[in-house]
């Protein structure tokens, strides 16, 4: 896919400085906000199988019911998102399932830090330092845990295992 330059002059417009760009309120923050926002409305309406601003089909009584708000903890901070709803409840979004709380990648990550030999406490200052995230020791104690079980609970068996004989000879007496 191809950006124009008309369209990439008008998001730079209000960008002067690198922090406009890349910082906390950055444009491309707010550019991966609206970008997940707009997918989930997109899974939203293929979902219903209508578009937004128009008519349910007749019969049909499940419906848009507004958004919830979820901050997601990713590379780039805590995104607050607004997740579209439907009034069964029965909408499964792909994107940020539900009761997700990281955006992928971010476990990753974790273990990475985790296998490097990091504590749990340099691990949760290195994310604050580099991400701006908060995360509890906690959470990285569960994340770096279900990575090794899920991974010693998927390994191959060998077909031939290893035998160990133990053998002593002990001699009592006098001398």
């Amino acid at each position: 896919m191809t950006i124009s330059k008309e369209l990439l002059d008008e998001l730079l417009k209000g960008v002067e400085r690198p922090e406009d760009l890349l910082g906390d309120g950055g444009l491309m923050k707010e550019l991966k906000i609206k970008l997940m926002e707009r997918m989930l409305g997109a899974e939203l309406t293929a979902h219903l199988g209508y578009e937004e601003g128009e008519s349910a089909p007749p019969g049909q009584s499940n419906r848009r019911n507004g958004t919830s708000a979820k901050v997601l903890k990713g590379q780039d901070g805590e995104l607050p998102v607004a997740i579209p709803r439907d009034r069964d409840s029965s909408f499964e979004p792909e994107l940020v399932k539900k009761g997700q709380t990281r955006i992928d990648g971010m476990d990753d990550k974790i273990v990475g830090l985790y296998a490097a030999g990091l504590t749990v406490r340099d691990i949760q200052a290195h994310l604050l330092d580099l991400y701006g995230l908060k995360v509890s020791p906690d959470l990285i104690s569960r994340v770096t845990w279900l990575n090794t079980s899920t991974r010693f609970s998927s390994r191959s068996l060998i077909k031939t295992h290893p035998m160990t004989a133990l053998s002593a000879c002990s001699c009592w007496g006098r001398v």
